[in-house]
C-alpha cells in the first residue's frame, strides 16, 4: 500500500523539534499519524467498547481520522479491521515473542503492536517501515519511550519468524472466549470452528437487482447466488461508478440480509409494514415485489437515509418516523417484516468491532426488546396474514429461543415451515422447524468470488384465521 505523507499535528510529542519545522507542528514521518490513529481507535474499541462505525464516520467521528487524506483513512481502516478480525492471534504472536508479559499500565503499547503486527502478519506494507513506525511511535508517547527497544526488537523477530508464527497462533480461536463459548453451544464444536475462522474473510458485495439477476450478472461480471442476489468479484473504485447505479437498477445488500422480504410468497397489492426500516434494502424489496409498504424507523436521520435510497430507486413508500410501539394501522395489515435490532454477530465479516463492544450482557438485553417488538407485530396482522421476524444475531437467544417462547404463549399464531426444495443451494440453511438460519460459513467461495454471507435467522409466523 501506499502512504502519502501527512503533516496534521499529533498527539504524540517529539524527542527533539525538527529543523525548520514549527514549533506547534513538529514534522512526522510519512505514515505516522496513520498508525497513531489506527492504535487510538482501537484502543477505543477495545477498551471503551466504542463501535467503529461511528468512529470512522466522515461528519460525526473520530478527528483525528477525518483529518487524514482518503489514502491514509483507507489504509487507517484497513488496520483496523486487520487487527480486530485477527486479535486473539495478534495477540498470541506477541506473547510467544515476549519472555515476561507487558505491565498492566502498558495497554497503549499493547495496541501500538497489534497494529504492528496485524500489518506485518496480514497486510501488504513493508515490514521494515512497519518496525520504524512502531519505534517512533513508542518514543513519540512518554508512556511507552522506555519500551522503544522492546518494541523494536519483538517486530524484528516477528518479520524473522512470521510463516512460524503464522502456523503456531492458527490452532487460537480468532474470535473472544465469550463468543466462541456461545457459538459452540449453539452450532457444535466443529460448526463454531467454521464460522470463527469465516468471520477472517471479508466479505464480497452483493446487488438485490430489480429484473433480471443473471443479465446483471453478465453486465457486471458478477454471478448470481441461490438468494437471486447478484455477487461481483472483486474490484476497485466505488459501487456507484457501476453500470445500473444512477438508474436504480439495483441496491447494495447481503445475500443473506435479502432472504426475509422473499419469505412472504405472492405480494401483489398486499400492505405490509416494515417496522424497523432503515437503510431500506428490505423496504425496496417488499415494493418491488407489489406491496403497498408502510416504513417506519424510530431514528430521523436513518430515516432520511432510507428517503435518499428510495429517492434512487424510484420507489415511494408511506413513511412513518416514531417508536414502533406506537404504530397502529387503521385497519389491520395483510402482513409485517420485523428485522429487529440485535447484536448483529452474524455481520462480523464486515463489522468485527461488534466482538469487542458486544457481550453476553447485550445480547440478553436485546433479546428482551426483540421479544417485545415480535409480540407487538403480531398485533397488527389481521387473521391469516403473515409476520416475517428475522435478525442478523447468530444467538438463538437472540432468534429461535425467543420465537419459541412467542409461539407457545400464543395459541392463535402458527409457525409457516420454510421448505428446503424452494431453496436449491441452500437447503442446509433450513432448520428442522422450517426456519431459515445462515452463517458466514456458508456460501463457498472459488478463486474469484468470495464465499459466506451475513448470518441471520428468519422465521415465518401467521396469526390463525
Amino acid at each position: 500500500m501506499n502512504e502519502k505523507k501527512n503533516n496534521t499535528s499529533s498527539n504524540f510529542k517529539p524527542k527533539k523539534k525538527t529543523e525548520g519545522a514549527r514549533p506547534d507542528r513538529p514534522a512526522l514521518k510519512p505514515g505516522l499519524e496513520v498508525r497513531a490513529t489506527a492504535a487510538k481507535l482501537l484502543a477505543a474499541v477495545v477498551e471503551r467498547k466504542i463501535s467503529l462505525d461511528g468512529m470512522l464516520d466522515l461528519t460525526h467521528g473520530n478527528p483525528a481520522y477525518k483529518a487524514l487524506s482518503d489514502a491514509d483513512r483507507a489504509l487507517t481502516r484497513a488496520i483496523l479491521t486487520t487487527a480486530l478480525r485477527h486479535l486473539p492471534r495478534l495477540e498470541a504472536a506477541i506473547a510467544s515473542l515476549i519472555d515476561s508479559p507487558l505491565p498492566e499500565g502498558a495497554r497503549a503499547l499493547h495496541h501500538v503492536l497489534v497494529v504492528a503486527a496485524a500489518q506485518i502478519l496480514h497486510l501488504d506494507v513493508p515490514s521494515h517501515a512497519v518496525v520504524d513506525l512502531a519505534v517512533e511511535q513508542a518514543n513519540r508517547d512518554p508512556r511507552n519511550r522506555r519500551f522503544a527497544k522492546l518494541v523494536n526488537a519483538v517486530l524484528r523477530r516477528l518479520v524473522r519468524e512470521k510463516d512460524e508464527v503464522l502456523a503456531a497462533t492458527a490452532a487460537v480461536s480468532p474470535v473472544p472466549a465469550w463468543y466462541s463459548k456461545r457459538l459452540t453451544a449453539a452450532y457444535g464444536v466443529d460448526e463454531a470452528a467454521r464460522i470463527a475462522e469465516a468471520q477472517l474473510v471479508p466479505p464480497a458485495i452483493d446487488l438485490t437487482v430489480k429484473s433480471d439477476p443473471q443479465g446483471w450478472a453478465e453486465k457486471l461480471d458478477g454471478k448470481v447466488l441461490p438468494t437471486g442476489s447478484v455477487r461481483l468479484a472483486a474490484f476497485e473504485g466505488a459501487v456507484s461508478g457501476l453500470e445500473g447505479y444512477g438508474e436504480g437498477e439495483w441496491w447494495v445488500q447481503d445475500a443473506a440480509a435479502s432472504i426475509p422480504a422473499k419469505l412472504f410468497g405472492d405480494l401483489k397489492g398486499k400492505r405490509i409494514a416494515d417496522l424497523c426500516a432503515a437503510p431500506g434494502g428490505k423496504t425496496a424489496q417488499l415494493i418491488a415485489a407489489g406491496a403497498e409498504v408502510t416504513a417506519v424507523e424510530q431514528s430521523p436521520n436513518r430515516l432520511a437515509r432510507l428517503k435518499e435510497n428510495l429517492a434512487r430507486l424510484g420507489m415511494q413508500a408511506e413513511l412513518i418516523g416514531g417508536d414502533l410501539f406506537n404504530y397502529k394501522p387503521d385497519t389491520l395489515l395483510d402482513g409485517v417484516l420485523l428485522d429487529a435490532p440485535c447484536s448483529s454477530t452474524g455481520t462480523t465479516r464486515r463489522h468485527p468491532d461488534v466482538l469487542w463492544t458486544k457481550g453476553p450482557e447485550d445480547i440478553g438485553k436485546l433479546a428482551v426488546l426483540q421479544e417485545r417488538m415480535l409480540r407487538h407485530a403480531v398485533t397488527l396482522v389481521k387473521p391469516g396474514g403473515v409476520v416475517v421476524f428475522s435478525n442478523c444475531s447468530l444467538d438463538p437467544a437472540e432468534g429461535e429461543d425467543l420465537v419459541e417462547r412467542v409461539l407457545a404463549d400464543n395459541p392463535h399464531l402458527q409457525r409457516v415451515p420454510v421448505e428446503a426444495k424452494d431453496w436449491p443451494g441452500l437447503e442446509t440453511a433450513i432448520t428442522k422447524l422450517g426456519e431459515f438460519r445462515t452463517t458466514p460459513a456458508m456460501l463457498p467461495g472459488d478463486e474469484r468470488f468470495a464465499g459466506g454471507m451475513d448470518g441471520f435467522l428468519a422465521s415465518v409466523i401467521r396469526v390463525a384465521s
